[in-house]
């Protein structure tokens, strides 16, 4: 009975007892646990950087959207006619709203256009184009989110 009751207390404390394994096989699994750890931890940043987008941005009629004389009517935001007394906020907000436009002449057939309006758009007129719209530019050109 005392050798039934010693067998079961080793067997007891051999179940906690740690692993022996020898130092040279536990520094080589360290080194391979690290290696997993760091290729794996590499593998999840490459995954969650995002892919850079293709975006245009080298946009050939840059100049016309404000920052030159000549004013895109197509592609232009409402600020860039602030430049031109009487422009705004009237009739450059008919002109954003009411494109795109082939050419200069259609800003006359925009509805709702007051006499004054086209007064304005009539001496202004030198200083406009109607380049091809541009869904990059066009969906700015009411609100470009620019605030006080």
């Amino acid at each position: 009975m005392k050798l039934a009751i010693v067998a079961a207390l080793v067997s007891s404390a051999a179940a906690f007892a740690p692993n022996a394994q020898p130092s040279a096989q536990t520094a080589l699994n360290a080194e391979a646990d690290r290696r997993s750890f760091l290729g794996a931890a590499a593998a999840f940043g490459a995954a969650a950087i995002p892919a850079a987008a293709n975006a245009k941005i080298d946009y050939e009629n840059v100049g016309y959207l404000g920052g030159s004389s000549i004013i895109d009517i197509n592609n232009a935001n409402v600020r860039a006619y602030l430049r031109l007394p009487g422009m705004y906020p009237n009739a450059a907000g008919k002109i954003v709203t009411h494109g795109p436009y082939k050419q200069v002449s259609d800003l006359y057939n925009i509805p709702g256009l007051t006499s004054g309006e086209k007064e304005v758009i009539k001496k202004y007129e030198s200083r406009f184009t109607a380049k091809e719209a541009a869904p990059e530019y066009v969906i700015d050109r009411i609100n470009n989110g620019l605030y006080r």
